[in-house]
């Protein structure tokens, strides 16, 4: 069977690369090579940033009320191409259906945030601010904006995320598709152009390796960064653009903890935590690894996870049937086996083993299945760092005081949970958590997109947040307009050199 080669897009156009470097697309729960995606050349890379350059100048200058009829327009394709986009997400990322649907849905719903943009970006104004003056703030669009985006949501991330905001405001937008997952994107790309309607040059994609990156860090027509990916990557990417001059939004690596007390309700406090932590294969910043409970319940709590975790139904990811689906490849498949192997090397009490799992019909898919750590100690990597898969650990702890210390003491803060029927615990939560977006009673904390993803700590670094007000403000800069006119009587006044607008 032959395998695509795919291309990269530039001023609208789908080109072929001259890289002789191209990089594989597998179907997850396959194994099988279905495309492949170019390395992008230096040049090919600053031809995308060319183009962004070339379309902001119209782009930008086109009228906020055209530009978010046209985000109405691109609303309503992506919903008629759900099922489409559900399917290529499914397949490439190893998702199921479910899950797949939420990506596309995600990319959607901040579609809906930009065409509230009039409203939103009003400004401000003051008549009179002292006599005769006038002072007015605008929000204007930078220029280009260069998105780096993860594998774990192809859909999401680019076209959620970075695009709506970032195009809505008047900017143009350079996309470094990841090269895991590229399909879905590009199949959107394709929708934008074909159905949307949009300028060309708008939005361009390439796919590259990292060396190829940074020259979207480093090149003075890019104004602004959002990258999505590891601690380590986010905080170079931070530091190179932001001595380049750059606005940068790094979201980064998650450890996500949720604190069960006694008097939580236990059913359905694991069924969230069932949903958050195996959801998506554990591939995703906001799922719930750890879980800080306390000893009086402790017991009761794991045999029921695993309980739970047992029967869950684990398949090739466009099987309607499947809970959990595959992971994206082979290699991050050893990963996450490797972080198995170290948590038992540690100490940590494996309850729950998915190493070694095998779907019958999809052998050679990337499956792992869901997997239980009990007792895990302070200091255990396995409790601590990103595995970014389907594993949980637990960790105990006596009450409140000292659940909140273990949660705080890691160096990540996403997000953060408590399970509890207690009002006073609850608040106290809200307030003293580290973590940026906090869920009660709610597994999965993620705000809609009228709110920032506002990770803290290791978990974010940049200026503003995505989403909300926040990316409103990210994707544009203030300016403040002071105005006075003269009358026919003041062209003899004496001069006066007082630098300042304030009435003395």
């Amino acid at each position: 069977m032959s395998v695509k080669r795919m291309k990269y897009c530039v001023n609208g156009e789908w080109k072929e690369s001259k890289t002789d470097k191209y990089m594989p697309v597998t179907d997850s729960s396959t194994g099988e090579l279905i495309a492949e995606v170019p390395c992008c050349t230096p040049e090919e890379v600053e031809e995308a940033i060319a183009s962004a350059h070339e379309a902001f100048k119209s782009w930008s200058l086109v009228a906020l009320s055209k530009r978010t009829q046209m985000m109405f327009k691109w609303r309503d394709i992506l919903i008629e191409h759900m099922d489409e986009l559900t399917k290529l997400c499914s397949q490439e990322l190893g998702k199921n259906l479910n899950e797949a649907k939420g990506d596309i849905l995600k990319a959607i719903e901040p579609t809906e945030l930009a065409c509230s943009l009039p409203y939103i970006v009003q400004g401000s104004a003051s008549l009179q601010v002292t006599t005769g003056f006038d002072c007015a703030t605008y929000r204007m669009p930078l220029g280009v904006v260069g998105g780096i985006v993860p594998f774990n949501f192809p859909a999401m991330i680019p076209w959620g995320w970075m695009v709506p905001l970032a195009i809505a405001t008047g900017n143009t937008v350079v996309l470094k598709a990841n090269s895991q997952t590229p399909l879905t994107s590009m199949r959107i790309l394709e929708l934008f152009y074909e159905e949307g309607g949009f300028p060309k040059g708008v939005v361009n994609l390439v796919t590259c390796s990292r060396v190829e990156a940074e020259i979207v860090m480093t090149d003075p027509r890019v104004k602004a960064i959002c990258f999505v990916g590891t601690t380590d990557v986010g905080k170079h990417i931070y530091s190179v653009s932001a001595a380049h001059g750059k606005r940068v939004q790094a979201q980064c690596e998650a450890k996500n903890h949720a604190l069960l007390l006694e008097d939580a309700d236990l059913e359905s406090a694991t069924n969230a935590i069932i949903n958050s932590t195996y959801g998506c294969a554990g591939m995703r910043c906001m799922a719930l690894p750890v879980v800080v409970v306390q000893e009086s319940i402790a017991d009761k709590f794991v045999k029921l996870l695993k309980e739970k975790a047992e029967k869950l139904v684990v398949g090739c990811s466009y099987d309607p049937k499947t809970n959990l689906g595959p992971v994206v490849s082979a290699k991050h498949k050893e990963s996450i086996e490797r972080w198995i192997q170290k948590g038992v090397d540690e100490g940590a009490e494996l309850i729950l083993d998915g190493r070694g799992y095998k779907v019958p019909g999809f052998e050679n898919g990337f499956f792992v299945g869901p997997t239980i750590f009990d007792k895990v100690k302070p200091g255990m990597s396995v409790g601590d760092r990103e595995i970014f898969g389907p594993v949980t650990s637990v960790k105990r702890v006596k009450d409140f005081d000292e659940g909140l210390a273990v949660m705080n003491a890691n160096p990540y803060a996403n997000g953060s949970v408590i399970f509890t029927q207690n009002g006073y615990y609850a608040r106290q939560f809200e307030l003293l958590t580290d973590g940026g977006m906090v869920g009660i009673n709610v597994g999965i904390p993620v705000p809609s997109a009228y709110f920032p993803f506002s990770g803290n700590k290791d978990s974010f670094f940049g200026d503003q947040h995505v989403l909300g007000l926040d990316g409103v403000r990210f994707f544009t800069r203030a300016k403040t307009v002071s105005k006075h006119w003269y009358d026919e009587h003041s062209s003899g006044k004496k001069v006066d050199t007082w630098e300042g607008t304030v009435d003395r």
